[in-house]
């Protein structure tokens, strides 16, 4: 089988013109937002650590909690801020839709990294800026799995959500290795070895601003707002087929199918209608609580320790010095991002979600435990750590969790979310689910220093003890996602029984949908032919 084989389960399988080079333009260019996300994550746990930074905010003449509570200060007011985007965006998504929204956090986004830059040793602009770039960020991190689940096909569609998570992947080795440069080649008396890494901000901004100018609106969104003249335009765009094709016909035919049936369920209407048809009817209360499970229990993984203190970990192993640390940690950075594109290109729509999140989650938690009680017995959050053959296995195993957490919670939480809800409600759930994401990486984001400091090496056992946890909770409740439309879910989520069930009895349920329709290869436009001579 080829490894970019496509599985289309959906009831009617997507011709080969779908499959082209729009749907990834696009999806690239709505994961600028995550860029900015990627970025941030990377570069402000180092960039703590150089010396002018630390010289010209007043780190280095702090120290044990005082210092933890600064440092948790400066890293968690973005979390804060990621937090209460989410909630915000929530009404600018459903009356601007997703492209306009998009560019919005651009702008934003620029004006907070302004406001960092020009901060000149107030740390009170520094927490103004982060909670300005949390804003752009959490309201961003909404619309961009939202929008392109929205525009993509059934058999791809964890492959381009994926797209997401590589550019934040990748835009996180921009963050790491910047603060090794400037690190290594800029005075530490200078304002501008901090300046470059703050002032980098702007880039993915600007760019999230510019590519987006040139994107269509979700189809979907047009469609639930009854502008279907444009989304028939835009989704025939997006396909790489006429308007008038049979597929982008049974395509809209299906939104709207689904549409209707909200609408006599009032989703379409107030908030309060749509929050009574997420927390009333069984299978979306599920799908909810599915999601934001599986992004606290990301969050529980550890990462965003490792991601924003990294260099702080590997000194806790007993490899001491900035540069050293930085260094650590840009290669840290180049494994998970390498290994995201790898099986984001190549496995997350042959494998699947639950698979992939099951083996990635015991690889994760064997690094992890390792990890703990290398600096266990080795004492090394006393100082006592000494470069020995544990020490560098201590290493490889946060490398070996980069590369097993890549193909699994890093980016499969985001897909799931992103394509698991209708279309009426899918908005107001990922205000939750994403608010849950933010809210946990607050919680851990916030505490990691603390808990370095006063539980040490527990911190490790903590997060290794989440994942198992994980595997619990996937193995028995989440069913597989992939190959199905969004449209699709709807079956999927409304079979009882365990998770293995629902994705058998739902695959036996549109299997007999597709002989029902008959639409296979060119039966699809002479079927949908005749629909459209009966209409008429």
């Amino acid at each position: 089988m080829s490894p970019f084989s496509r599985q289309d389960k959906s009831a009617v399988p997507a011709p080969d013109a779908v499959y082209n080079w729009r749907v990834y333009a696009l999806a690239f260019s709505a994961s600028m937002g995550s860029a900015m996300f990627g970025y941030d994550s990377a570069f402000i746990g180092g960039t703590l650590t150089l010396p002018s930074f630390k010289t010209k905010f007043g780190l280095s003449s702090t120290s044990g909690t005082e210092l933890a509570a600064l440092k948790a200060n400066i890293v968690s007011t973005f979390q804060a801020g990621c937090f209460f985007g989410a909630i915000l965006c929530y009404y600018l998504s459903e009356k601007l839709g997703r492209r306009i929204p998009l560019m919005l956090c651009g702008a934003l986004f620029n004006v907070g990294a302004i406001l960092q830059v020009s901060s000149a040793g107030h740390v009170g602009m520094i927490y103004a800026g982060r909670a300005l770039t949390g804003l752009a960020v959490g309201a961003s991190s909404l619309i961009v799995p939202q929008y392109i689940s929205e525009c993509s096909p059934p058999a791809i569609r964890g492959r381009l959500i994926g797209i997401f998570e590589v550019v934040l992947q990748f835009s996180q080795i921009v963050g790491f290795w910047v603060n090794y440069g400037v690190n290594l080649n800029i005075s530490g008396k200078s304002d501008t070895q901090w300046h470059i890494p703050f002032a980098l901000q702007l880039a993915p901004g600007t760019l999230l601003l510019i590519f987006m100018f040139f994107q269509p609106e979700s189809p979907r969104w047009l469609l639930r707002v009854g502008r279907s003249a444009e989304a028939v335009k835009n989704l025939a765009v997006i396909r790489n087929l006429p308007a008038d094709h049979a597929y982008v016909i049974w395509e809209v035919d299906t939104v709207n199918e689904q549409l209707r049936r909200e609408f006599d369920v009032g989703a379409h209407r107030s908030l309060g209608k749509q929050l009574k048809e997420v927390f009333t009817i069984s299978s979306n209360r599920y799908r909810l609580l599915l999601g934001m499970s599986l992004m606290m229990l990301q969050n529980l993984s550890g990462i965003n320790a490792l991601n924003y203190y990294s260099a702080t970990i590997f000194q806790s192993v007993g490899f001491t010095g900035t540069s050293v640390g930085l260094l650590a940690t840009g290669v840290f950075g180049i494994i998970k991002a390498f290994a995201t594109l790898i099986f984001m290109v190549f496995g997350i729509d042959r494998l699947g979600r639950r698979k992939s999140l099951l083996i990635g989650s015991v690889g994760a938690l064997f690094a992890m435990f390792y990890i703990g009680g290398y600096t266990a017995v080795a004492h090394s959050f006393s100082g006592h750590a000494k470069k020995d053959g544990g020490a560098y296995v201590a290493i490889v195993m946060v490398y070996v969790f980069a590369i097993f957490y890549a193909m699994s919670w890093n980016g499969i939480p985001w897909i799931v979310c992103a394509e698991v809800y209708p279309t009426a409600i899918r908005s107001v759930c990922l205000v939750f689910t994403t608010c849950t994401q933010w809210l946990g990486q607050f919680i851990i984001v916030y505490s990691t220093p603390y808990m370095m400091t006063d539980i040490t090496y527990g911190t490790f056992l903590f997060f290794g003890a989440s994942l198992v946890v994980a595997i619990t909770f996937v193995f028995f409740l989440m069913p597989e996602t992939r190959g199905l439309s969004l449209e699709e879910m709807d079956i999927l989520f409304g079979i009882s029984g365990s998770a293995i069930n629902k994705r058998r009895k739902a695959e036996e349920i549109i299997a007999g949908q597709r002989g029902a329709e008959n639409l296979v290869g060119d039966d699809v436009e002479k079927e949908t032919a005749v629909r459209i001579e009966d209409k008429v």
